[in-house]
This record gives structure tokens, C-alpha cells and sequence, in this order.
């Protein structure tokens, strides 16, 4: 079977499995449905032939999409879950415009952080150049 296949048939078994874990509440009833599945699949585990692959695995996805659940399960931290993109990262910056008292509470890491950003300065000059005054800091 050809790479393009194999990976055409391993992300057809996922997303099967994937759907099934939506229909399915209770775990055994999953795992014996996945279980189906997967004889399924070895079913056709021995096909050599590019164009029968290619029919199966067409009817393979039209099944699937046939078959899709109105509201998939998500992890809730991936594209389309409740809580994709709800953590704001604040930028390095922040830090910058801490009060002395608490950056006085973490004093090894701001000696450090200096230290660096004069690292990070010195190095872009020697790649860029020293620029004006009035933008230099």
C-alpha cells in the first residue's frame, strides 16, 4: 500500500473513531463499536490494488461524513472547543511596567532578565547596526 494511502487510511480510522466516540456515551458501548470498526478496517488490511483502495476508501469517507454526529465531541482546548483560545498569554512586555516592589520579589529573575535584554540589544546592533538616538534605547 502506498504512504499516501496508508496515512488516507489511518486518518479515516481516527476520525471513525473519533465519531463513534460521539454517539456513544458509555464506554463499553464505544469499545465494543470500535471494536466493529476496526474489524472492519482489517477486513481490507491485505487489498493491493490502487483503484479497489481508492473505492474504499471514497466509500469510507462518504460513510463517515453520512454518519457525523450534529454536535462532534471537542477537546476543549482545540479549534472549535468551549475553551479554545480563552487563555490570554500576556506579551513579555508586561513585566516591564511592574512596580519596583514586586519586581523586588523576584529578584534573581529580573537581574537575569536585564541581563539578557542587554544581550538581546548588543547583539542586534552588531547584525543591524547602531540605530538613531531618538529610537535607540
Amino acid at each position: 500500500m502506498a504512504t499516501a494511502h496508508v496515512r488516507s487510511v489511518k486518518s479515516l480510522y481516527k476520525r471513525s473513531l473519533r465519531m463513534l466516540e460521539s454517539w456513544y456515551d458509555h464506554r463499553f458501548q464505544y469499545r465494543y463499536q470500535a471494536v466493529l470498526m476496526r474489524d472492519r478496517f482489517d477486513k481490507n488490511r491485505n487489498i493491493k490494488d490502487p483503484r479497489q483502495i481508492d473505492t474504499i476508501l471514497n466509500e469510507g469517507e462518504q460513510e463517515l461524513f453520512n454518519k457525523q454526529h450534529p454536535q462532534p465531541r471537542r477537546f476543549a482546548n482545540s479549534p472549535g472547543g468551549v475553551a479554545f483560545e480563552r487563555e490570554v498569554v500576556p506579551p513579555d512586555w508586561v513585566v516591564d511596567f511592574w512596580h519596583p516592589l514586586e519586581k523586588a520579589q523576584y529578584p534573581e529573575y529580573f537581574a537575569r532578565r536585564e541581563q539578557r535584554k542587554a544581550e538581546y540589544l548588543a547583539m542586534w546592533d552588531k547584525k543591524y547596526g547602531k540605530g538613531t538616538d531618538e529610537h535607540h534605547h
